[in-house]
């Protein structure tokens, strides 16, 4: 696959999971005692995902780079998604002007 192909297809992954991993973490762990863990295990998840993404579809990193260095930029791009996911599911649902 090219370049070009394999970022699209990253990127529309990790949006649509972006979207989704709040409101996943939410339910999972809303309760008495855990909900303080809700977006620390968001972040740390949209990460993991990242980085096997950007693993599977090596033209999301830099040409040639290693896997270390891929799974490191794939966590870097769950991280961004995670909070661009989060603001697109807010204006989603709320619009512009906000709540």
């Amino acid at each position: 696959m090219s370049r070009s192909a394999d970022r699209l297809l990253g990127f529309a992954v990790l949006l649509v999971l972006g979207m989704l991993s709040l409101p996943a973490s939410a339910y999972v762990l809303d309760d008495p005692g855990t909900e303080n863990w809700i977006v620390p295990v968001q972040l740390l998840a949209m990460a993991a995902v990242g980085a096997a993404v950007t693993v599977a579809l090596p033209g999301m990193a830099r040409a040639g780079a290693g896997t270390g260095r891929r799974a490191l930029t794939g966590a870097w791009w769950g991280l961004a998604f995670a909070v661009t996911g989060v603001v697109v599911a807010w204006v989603a649902i709320n619009g512009w002007r906000g709540a």
